[in-house]
Order: C-alpha cells, then structure tokens, then sequence
C-alpha cells in the first residue's frame, strides 16, 4: 500500500493478469461480445473495446463515422482467416505462435490491423530464419510489407553471403532488375570478379529465351576489366551468349583496352573499374603503444561496414617491429617489448586467428626494415 493524502493506495500486483484472463473466458463463452470478423469461412466473436486497445486498425474503425462503426459484422476482404484468429489471440491473451509455415501471413495480417508488437516480433523471427536458400524472398517480402529493418537485415545478408545465396533456386527466378540491384553493389561479398561472373551466367542459362535481352545490361555491372586478360579471353569473349551481342562485345573489347593500354587507364575509369570492397583485401593494426604501454589487441578494418572489429591477442607486447605478408600469413619480427630488445620472430594466421613461434633472429633488433625476396 501506498500513502496518500487522504488515506492508503492499494495496488493489487497481478490485476491486470486477472482481468485479461476474465476477458478471454467472456471471449470464449461468447459473453457481452458486440461484434464479429469475418474472414473467409471463419467467424470470430469479440469485443470493440478490447479489439480497439490493440489494434490502430480497429481502433480507428470503431471510433469514426464509418459504416463499420455500428455493424454488428465485420467481413474483412483479403486477411488469412487462421493469421486472424492468432491476432484476436494475441489481443486477448499478449501471446502468439510464430512459425516458418505462418509467420509471413501473420505478419501481413498483422501490419494491416496494425499491431505493431506482432510486426516487430514476427521481423525478429524472420532476422534469426534468414539462410542463403530463402534470403532474397524474405528481402522481397520485407520490401512489400514496409518493414525496413527486416529489409535491411536481409539485404546486409544477401550480400555477405553471396557466393551460397547464388547457388540456391531463389536467385535463379530473380528478376532481371533485382539481379541488377545486386551486381551493381560494392558490397557484394566475393573473392574474386570471376564468381559475379559465372552467377550472371548461371542466371540468364535458366531462362534463356526471355532473359537474352537482359544480358549486356546486367554484363555492365560487371567489373569486367578487373578480370585477368586470360580469363576475358578463355570464359567471357569465348561464351555463345556473349558473342551473339555487340552490347556484350563492346564491354568486353573496353575491359581488353584497360589491359592492353595501361597508360590510359585514368582515362578509362568507371564503375566497372572500382573493385569491390570485399576484394580490396583486409587491413590490420598491430601492436603499438596504447598509452602508457605497448599495446597487444589486434584489430581489423572491414572495408563493407567502415569500422574496425578486435581479432586477438598478440602472445607479447611488440614495439617497433617489422612486418610483412607472406602466404597469407603476417609476420612479426623483432621489435621491443617496451624494457628490451626482441629476437623472436612470429606469424599470424588471420582466417584462423591462430600464432605460429617461428626460429628467433640471431640478433635482437627494433625499428628494423625487412624485405620478402621470391614472393
């Protein structure tokens, strides 16, 4: 109890639990309903109040001079009956049962009676689903329905996913316009330009007859002259389908001239000659001080978000050290370890995050230079 002015404040703790649980029975029972939704051959019985609460949908339907104000039945044109009947549930009880079999219907459903706790659910669920086989139709899906977030997070995915995404029966049935949205993206996640290549190729095969006339548009969003001349010769300029198209053939012959006259090549910049971020390669910071000692994270930059993520550890403290790549490796020599000299020579593996202890320098050294030969 609280004290007031005039006396004590009782608060009963589960209240409203009590009086939700009295609502459902009424619902169940079908006791002071004063409506009835209708939604193909399914009648639900409820109350306007309750129903209004929730809902903006109702809310507004009930409260204005409409005809649906004072009608006791309520036909509802274009709502899944079953995704219906797990809205009224959500109204009475706040609870309701996400699927992969229903959670589409239940979301439309749910955005046009405008309940948004079962929206944002019904995104989240979606978020943890998503998978290289159904991305870009639930991308599509977020689209249609308006749910920016969910759209976003499919897109993002799609793109760091790509090369799986490319393999799978959605990519195929794209249409040429999404496909274009895609290839035309710097955030493409890809090893090389090669895989865009053949994904395109892959794409257009499926539907040849009516997909021909796409091919030089989607073609352009290719950064062909990334590609090596061997490859343009042997898999681009030797394809039937490129062959047959003077629009193919002139994007080949631009991508020939960036190899064939390299001192043009200011000249001869565009899109198509800007690589994508994911094939730039990956920056690494190391070492270091961080004020007042020598500093041990490792840290990368991650060209497609613009920030910088930790990596690991380094086994010791390293300042003024050399460093160079070789075979995918880093390596790490000499240096201080803020009291003394080092000897010791490491690498760094970064797809595996794993160190290496390589054979220690026969002398110890710091702010050395050092130069890879044969590589």
């Amino acid at each position: 109890m609280e004290a007031t002015t005039e006396g004590e404040l009782f608060r009963a703790s589960n209240h409203s639990e009590r009086t939700l649980v009295k609502i459902q029975n009424f619902r169940q029972k079908q006791m002071l309903v004063d409506v009835v939704l209708i939604a193909g051959n399914v009648r639900i019985e409820a109350h306007r109040l309750i129903l209004g609460a929730v809902s903006d949908y109702f809310a507004a339907m009930f409260t204005n001079n409409v005809r649906e104000a004072n009608e006791r039945e309520i036909v509802l044109q274009e709502i899944d009956p079953v995704a219906l009947k797990e809205c009224v549930q959500y109204i009475y009880t706040g609870m309701v049962t996400l699927s992969e079999g229903s959670v589409e219907k239940l979301l439309a459903t749910a955005s046009i009676l405008q309940i948004s706790e079962i929206v944002e659910a019904c995104c989240t669920f979606l978020v943890k689903q998503l998978h290289p086989s159904n991305c870009l139709g639930i991308r599509s899906f977020a689209n249609q329905q308006g749910c920016i977030d969910l759209l976003r997070a499919a897109h993002t995915y799609t793109m760091e996913h790509f090369v799986m995404v490319t393999q799978n029966q959605e990519f195929l049935m794209l249409h040429a316009d999404d496909v274009s949205l895609l290839f035309s993206s710097d955030d493409l996640n890809v090893p090389n330009e090669e895989t865009v290549y053949y994904a395109l190729l892959a794409w257009a095969k499926h539907d040849i007859a009516n997909r021909r006339k796409d091919l030089s548009r989607l073609l352009a969003q290719i950064r062909l002259p990334l590609l090596s001349p061997q490859f343009l010769s042997d898999n681009v300029d030797s394809e039937p389908l490129i062959k047959e198209s003077s629009s193919c053939q002139r994007l080949v012959m631009e991508a020939m001239k960036y190899h064939l006259l390299p001192e043009r090549r200011p000249l001869l910049q565009s899109i198509r000659t800007k690589p994508r971020k994911s094939t730039v390669g990956e920056l690494f910071m190391v070492g270091g001080m961080d004020n007042p000692k020598g500093a041990t994270v490792v840290e990368r930059f991650d060209l497609r978000t613009n920030s910088w993520q930790s990596v690991t550890l380094m086994n010791s403290r390293r300042l003024q050290f050399g460093a160079a790549v070789m075979d995918d490796k880093i390596l790490f020599v000499g240096g201080r370890d803020g009291l003394k000299t080092l000897n010791s020579v490491e690498s760094f593996h970064p797809k595996s995050k794993t160190w290496t202890p390589l054979a220690p320098m026969g002398t110890h050294r710091h702010g050395l230079g050092k130069k890879l030969i044969g590589h």
